[in-house]
C-alpha cells in the first residue's frame, strides 16, 4: 500500500491513501483501528473520502458521464472513442468503460464515507463541534457520491454501513429513488448545519463548506422534486428555490459573488480562489502534493486542433490538442447570439493568432482551397492564422489565413461534416502547464458555482407557476452576460414571464454551464421527470442529429455486469430496463 499526498488546498497537503479495501490501510504497521481512534488519526479517514471525486471531475471519464450523449457534444473527428456514452452505440452492462469505471469509483468513495460515519464515535473526539465538523464532511461526500449514483443508475443498492467483508456483499436489494433522496437530503442538511464557511478552512479551501452543502442541497431538492407529484412535488420545488435563494442572499457572508464579466470567470489568473465558486476540487502546481499526476485535463477534452496549420505550432496558450475528445453541436453554438450575449466569446475561441512566421506555398494554397494569388503571401507572428467559426465567411479563398466556417464544419441538416476542425471551447484552458507538450493541467476544477443557484431558483419558480420570479432570476445572469460595448445590449437580453418555459430554461443552462459536468443530468431531470425517457431521447435526436441510437431507456445507465455476476441474487436484483 502506498501513501499519497493530495492537495486539498493550494500548497497544503494531507495524507490520503488509495486502495480498494479500507481495512488494507496499514500505516507504520498499525491497524486502521489504531490509527483512527484519535481525532488526529481520524482526519486521514476523512481525507480519503474526498479522493474518488478526482476521478470524475477534471478527467475525461467524468465529462463523458455528465456532458456527452447530450444535445451539446459529439465526438471530435466523428470518431468512436467512448461511443457507448457519446453516441449510445452498443452501450451495455459489459461495455462503455467510463460508465463501468465510474460505478466502481463512486462505490469506493461511498464505502470510505460509511467507514468514517460508522467509526467516528470511537475516534476519541472530546470537542463536539470538531466531531460534528468531521462527520459533516463525511456526510457531505456521501450525499455527493450518492447523488451521482442515483441519477446515473437509479434505485440500486443503498448502503450506509462500511463493507470490508466480501461475504457481506454477496447479496443486494434495490432501494427506491425516494429512499436515496431521504438519505441524501438528510446528509446535506446535517452538513449545512455543521460545516464551517469556506474561508474558515484557510488554505484547505477545497474541503466541504457550509455554502457548498447548501448549494448541493438546493440541487438535490430540485432533482428530488421531479420524482414527486402533487403537493409533495411543490414542496420540494419550494425547498429548492428557498435554499438556492439562501445561498444568493448570503453571498456576502459566504464570500462569493458573480463576476461582473462572464469571461473573467474563466481567466486562468482567476482560477485559484475564484470568487464565484461554491465548491472546487483543488490541484497544486507542486506535483508532489497531488493525488495523481493527471491533474485537471478538462481543457484537452474540448480542445480544437490547430497545430501544423499555416502560422501555428503547438504552444501553451493554445493547448495540447492530440487528446481532444468532444466538439460542439451546431445546436449549442446557435444557442448564442454573440452580438448580444458575451458568454459566447467568453466560452469559445474562433480566432487563432500566428505564433510562427509562414509564407504561403503553392501546395498549401491548393490544400486549403485558397486563391492562387496567395502564393508568396506572408503570415507574420501576431497576425490571424486561423478562424473556425459558426458563421458563414464570404470569399474564404482570398483570406490570408485558414478559414473553417459553418459550411465547412456542419451540413445543412445540422450534422457534422467530418469533425476535423471546429470552434474551440476555451473555458478550461490552462496556459500555465509546465510546457507545451505537457498534458496535465493543475487548475482547480470548479464543481459548483453561484450562477447555478440563480438557475435552480428560476427552474423551481417556473415549476411553481411563478414565471415572473423565474425571469427575474434569469435576468441577473443575462444582465451580466450582455454585451456592453460598443453598444450596450442589456435591454435586448432581458426576458419576461412569457419567455419562460422548460426549453428556455434548458437553453439558458446550456449558455451558462456548457461543459461543466451537468448537461446529461439536466436533460434527464427536466425531460424525463426522473424516470420517463421518451422526451429525453427525442430531444437529443432532434437537437444533436448525429446521435441516432439514443433510446428512452438510456435515461439510466446499465449496471456493470461484474457487479451482477458477483451477487448470489443477481437475477433477482436485475439489470436496469433495456439492457
Amino acid at each position: 500500500m502506498k501513501l499519497r499526498n493530495i492537495a486539498i488546498a493550494g500548497m497544503v497537503s494531507v495524507t490520503l491513501f488509495s486502495c480498494r479495501d479500507l481495512e488494507e490501510y496499514n500505516p507504520s504497521g498499525s491497524t486502521a483501528e489504531a490509527v483512527w481512534n484519535t481525532p488526529e488519526g481520524f482526519v486521514t479517514l476523512v481525507n480519503s473520502a474526498y479522493q474518488q471525486q478526482r476521478n470524475w471531475y477534471g478527467k475525461e471519464d467524468g465529462v463523458f458521464m455528465s456532458e456527452s450523449g447530450s444535445d451539446l457534444w459529439y465526438n471530435s473527428d466523428k470518431g468512436s472513442y467512448a461511443a457507448q456514452l457519446t453516441q449510445y452505440a452498443g452501450l451495455g452492462a459489459a461495455t462503455g468503460n467510463p460508465n463501468r469505471a465510474a460505478w466502481t469509483l463512486l462505490w469506493r468513495g461511498i464505502n470510505q464515507c460509511n467507514a468514517g460515519i460508522n467509526r467516528i464515535d470511537q475516534a476519541g473526539f472530546t470537542n463536539e463541534a470538531e466531531k460534528n465538523k468531521r462527520l459533516a464532511e463525511l456526510r457531505f461526500m456521501r450525499a455527493f457520491y450518492y447523488w451521482h449514483v442515483v441519477e446515473t443508475w437509479g434505485g440500486v443498492m443503498l448502503r450506509t454501513e462500511e463493507t470490508n467483508d466480501p461475504a457481506g456483499v454477496l447479496t443486494a436489494k434495490r432501494s427506491s429513488v425516494e429512499d436515496f433522496y431521504t438519505l441524501i437530503l438528510s446528509d446535506l442538511q446535517f452538513a449545512s448545519e455543521n460545516l464551517p464557511l469556506k474561508k474558515d478552512w484557510g488554505n484547505e479551501y477545497s474541503r466541504a463548506s457550509k455554502q457548498a452543502a447548501l448549494g448541493f442541497l438546493a440541487r438535490a431538492y430540485l432533482s428530488r422534486a421531479y420524482y414527486a407529484s402533487g403537493t409533495e412535488r411543490a414542496d420540494f420545488f419550494t425547498k429548492a428555490r428557498n435554499t438556492a435563494n439562501e445561498v444568493i442572499n448570503k453571498k456576502g457572508e459566504f464570500g462569493v459573488d458573480l463576476w461582473a464579466n462572464y469571461a473573467d470567470m474563466w481567466k486562468p489568473s482567476n482560477n485559484k480562489g475564484n470568487k464565484e465558486a461554491l465548491y472546487v476540487i483543488s490541484n497544486s502546481s507542486n506535483f508532489g502534493l497531488n493525488a495523481d499526476l493527471n491533474g485537471n485535463r478538462l481543457y484537452q477534452v474540448f480542445q480544437a486542433p490547430y497545430n501544423g496549420r499555416p502560422g501555428l505550432e503547438r504552444d501553451l496558450a493554445n493547448g495540447y490538442e492530440s487528446s481532444r475528445r468532444l466538439m460542439s453541436s451546431l445546436h449549442l453554438l446557435d444557442l448564442f447570439d454573440a452580438s448580444k450575449d458575451a458568454r459566447y466569446n467568453g466560452s469559445f475561441q474562433e480566432v487563432w493568432i500566428a505564433n510562427k512566421a509562414y509564407t504561403w506555398t503553392a501546395a498549401d494554397v491548393t490544400a486549403y482551397g485558397k486563391d492562387a494569388s496567395l502564393v508568396g503571401k506572408k503570415i507574420n507572428i501576431g497576425d490571424t492564422a486561423m478562424v473556425a467559426t459558426k458563421n458563414v465567411i464570404p470569399n474564404k479563398a482570398l483570406k490570408t489565413y485558414v478559414v473553417y466556417d459553418r459550411n465547412d464544419v456542419y451540413n445543412s441538416n445540422r450534422t457534422i461534416v467530418n469533425g476535423r476542425f471546429y470552434v474551440n471551447m476555451k473555458k478550461f484552458m490552462d496556459p500555465d502547464r509546465t510546457n507545451a507538450n505537457a498534458q496535465p493541467g493543475f487548475k482547480d476544477v470548479i464543481v459548483m458555482r453561484l450562477a447555478e443557484m440563480y438557475l435552480i431558483s428560476a427552474e423551481a419558480e417556473m415549476e411553481l407557476g411563478n414565471k415572473g420570479a423565474a425571469a427575474e432570476m434569469i435576468n441577473v445572469l443575462r444582465r451580466r452576460a450582455a454585451v456592453k460595448a460598443p453598444a450596450d445590449r442589456t435591454a435586448e437580453m432581458l426576458v419576461t414571464a412569457s419567455d419562460i418555459n422548460k426549453e428556455f430554461i434548458l437553453d439558458e443552462r446550456a449558455r451558462e454551464l456548457a461543459g461543466e459536468h451537468i448537461r446529461w443530468f439536466d436533460l434527464k431531470r427536466m425531460l424525463g421527470s426522473g424516470t420517463n425517457g421518451d422526451a429525453f431521447a427525442a430531444y437529443i435526436r432532434a437537437k444533436n442529429p448525429d446521435i441516432t441510437e439514443v433510446k428512452n431507456f438510456h435515461i439510466l445507465r446499465p449496471i456493470r455486469q461484474e457487479e451482477l455476476n458477483s451477487l448470489l441474487n443477481g437475477a433477482e436484483f436485475g439489470q436496469n430496463p433495456g439492457y
